[in-house]
């Protein structure tokens, strides 16, 4: 089976979407404008592609508010770019669909733990603009099973949604082991917990980051579950645009940078206000004080402080969604503290 195929489209479709994208990022190949940001302004909204299933990355409150990592990745942007975090659109795709929305301009942005990887992004006429979670294959198992190690699973089922990078990285590591175990493909995310939690397959894979907030969210029972030790994989979950829209990839991946920034220089959702007095020159550009950073990234001056105003730094992201999960933050850290999240100069 080809790529392509496993990922739900062939030839004909891909060469129809890949004409969409020509033509969307054609105005402006130049580098000299935005289609996306053009088009997303006149229709006053930002489409922002989401899981809508996963705690701590997007799923909606009892009040319907969606919320998550995932989600406030697409709010930043949206106050980037139109001033208003409330303006986002959230589209709640597939692992298998997720692609062809972004493709087809049904959505402008992907935040939906997506692994960047070179197939991905050299396929399918996307781009990975940042990383906002450095994750990893695992693997979730009933206590009861009394198994400690992923290579204690030679000849077991396995629960995996079908069109993830989860289902190469299973096959991969089981082949290098040369271990056996019996693929249990299932497409929804409620239904493949299901299935886990019935008894149906021995063990169920996905990034450590879903099996730590899925454990998390069984409440008392979460102890009857246990999240093994080993991490067979590299999964840098990206954030995705179409190709051809230089200015919007721009945008994107600097809107992470100032989130960061604003971060190590300690600026926070509650006090960013105290820093618009700052003589640092840093911080002055960061918030639009001085300087055209705004300008070049055809937005407002003041975007990122718009961004931070709205959802916070990086840091108060993670603390707000992923903390209550239980997963420690880790390499997901600012690079000061040992992490891999580190900013380009804004300057």
């Amino acid at each position: 089976m080809t790529r392509f195929a496993r990922w739900g489209f062939g030839a004909p479709i891909l060469a129809g979407l890949f004409a969409g994208v020509l033509a969307i990022g054609s105005a402006h190949a130049d580098g000299s404008g935005s289609a996306t940001m053009d088009a997303t302004r006149t229709k006053g909204q930002l489409a922002c592609g989401v899981s809508g299933q996963v705690p701590g990355f997007s799923l909606p409150d009892s009040q319907g508010v969606m919320r998550g990592l995932d989600a406030d990745t697409c709010r930043a942007v949206t106050a980037a770019v139109l001033g208003d975090a409330a303006k986002v659109k959230f589209v709640p795709t597939t692992a298998q669909n997720r692609f062809t929305a972004l493709q087809s301009g049904e959505i402008d942005v992907l935040s939906r733990s997506t692994t960047w990887t070179l197939g991905r992004e050299g396929n399918l006429g996307l781009n990975f603009a940042w990383v906002n979670y450095y994750d990893g294959t695992g693997f979730l198992v009933k206590k009861a099973a009394g198994v400690k190690s992923a290579k204690e699973l030679d000849n077991a089922t396995i629960c995996v949604q079908p069109g993830t990078s989860t289902e190469l990285a299973i096959a991969d590591y089981f082949r290098v082991n040369k271990m056996k175990f019996t693929p249990i493909l299932i497409q929804e995310l409620s239904e493949i917990q299901g299935a886990f939690l019935s008894g149906r397959c021995d063990a169920y894979s996905t990034d450590a980051s879903a099996l730590a907030t899925f454990r998390f969210s069984q409440g008392p029972k979460a102890d009857d579950l246990v999240l093994l030790p080993d991490i067979i994989s590299k999964e840098p979950l990206g954030v995705m645009v179409r190709k051809g829209d230089d200015k919007w990839f721009d945008m994107v991946r600097w809107t992470f940078a100032a989130m960061i920034v604003a971060e190590e220089k300690g600026i926070t959702q509650a006090n960013v206000d105290t820093f618009l007095t700052s003589t640092d020159p840093e911080t002055r550009r960061l918030l639009g004080l001085e300087g055209d950073m705004g300008k070049a990234l055809g937005l407002d001056p003041k975007f990122a402080y718009n961004v931070i105003k709205a959802v916070g730094n990086l840091g108060e992201m993670w603390d707000r969604n992923i903390t209550p999960m239980g997963v420690p933050r880790g390499i997901n850290n600012l690079w000061t503290k040992g992490g891999l999240q580190y900013a380009p100069p804004m300057r």
